[in-house]
């Protein structure tokens, strides 16, 4: 029975949540369509530059001499951090629908972190497309057979980015580290609107050991991870200041209206409210500069103070004499 219970309330939450959301859907579809058709862009634009890609000897970089080689058999442990992160946001972004308590919309969540990644993403791209450094990756070496890329037979090659192999073995876009750019868009975030001080620690932490893994598997320079610390930092500070912030859900009150119906309620309620405190301040500022009122709503005022017309107008007709 309780299980029961406990399955109801978590199918009405999930059922609630889904229709607020999808309001918001409906609003804001316009900017996360765009956010996620620029990260095929930005899968294009890395798959461009492996066309230009010209194998060398490695350049030389003090995180190299810093961290040994992990070799080949050994580089998933960047990948296997980098997953960990990315499916841990993801999963953490979609609590909403689940948890009683909340802080944020997922729609609007998504949609700000969106607007960091096309931003960093698009700083990456005239990065890496103005210098082409010969990439330090395995794959990537002289003698490689995925060090360069033939000329595209058509466009279709192309625009389909031969994935997923394409996307696994790409080389030359290297400054800055797009890894990084996720990675650190995501800890931001929750270090912004998560609740636990310990994950948040954890997740800085991870971020740091994902930039070693990523130098010593030599999957990027330490140029590369460098630039994206600081870079990603700074346009997450600058475009988070210039976005409006969302709006706070950890009182427990839903923030948007359930329907059209509901919405229109509410503005004529408020208005009702307005108009009424027009009338109000209206009538205060007459009594203020000695304007005539109503005699039947000076005598019903009078009355409701504990007072009788009769000895107001008594007093009235002594004082006017006198001049007072």
């Amino acid at each position: 029975m309780y299980v029961a219970r406990e399955s109801t309330k978590l199918w009405r939450r999930v059922c609630a949540e889904t229709t607020a959301e999808l309001q918001l859907l409906f609003e804001k579809w316009q900017l996360l369509l765009a956010g996620l058709v620029f990260q095929y862009i930005h899968g294009l634009a890395a798959r461009g530059v492996h066309y230009l890609h010209r194998p060398g000897p490695l350049l030389q970089d003090l995180g190299f001499m810093a961290l040994p080689e992990l070799g080949q058999e050994k580089g998933y442990l960047s990948e296997t951090v980098f997953t960990f992160i990315f499916i841990s946001f993801l999963l953490w972004s979609f609590h909403p629908f689940i948890y009683h308590s909340k802080r944020f919309y997922t729609v609007l969540l998504w949609r700000r972190v969106l607007a960091f990644l096309v931003a960093s993403q698009f700083l990456r791209i005239m990065t890496f497309y103005s210098t082409q450094l010969p990439g330090p990756n395995f794959h990537c070496r002289e003698g490689s057979k995925l060090a360069t890329l033939p000329p595209p037979n058509n466009a279709l090659e192309v625009l389909l980015l031969n994935f997923p192999r394409g996307v696994l073995f790409g080389c030359g876009d290297l400054i800055f580290s797009s890894h990084m750019i996720f990675t650190l868009v995501f800890v931001r975030t929750y270090h912004k609107y998560g609740s636990n001080r310990l994950i948040k620690l954890l997740s800085w932490l991870m971020a740091v050991i994902q930039s070693l893994l990523i130098i010593a598997s030599r999957k990027h320079y330490t140029v590369d991870v460098v630039v994206a610390w600081y870079t990603v930092n700074l346009v997450v500070f600058f475009i988070d200041k210039k976005l409006p912030e969302m709006p706070d859900r950890t009182n427990g009150l839903s923030l948007l209206p359930v329907s059209i119906k509901d919405k229109d309620g509410k503005m004529k309620e408020d208005l009702h409210k307005l108009e009424k405190d027009g009338r109000m301040m209206d009538e205060f500022h007459k009594l203020l500069n000695g304007n005539t009122v109503d005699a039947t709503d000076w005598r019903q005022r009078v009355q409701m103070n504990g007072k009788h017309g009769e000895d107001t107008n008594h007093t009235v007709s002594d004082a006017t004499p006198t001049g007072t």
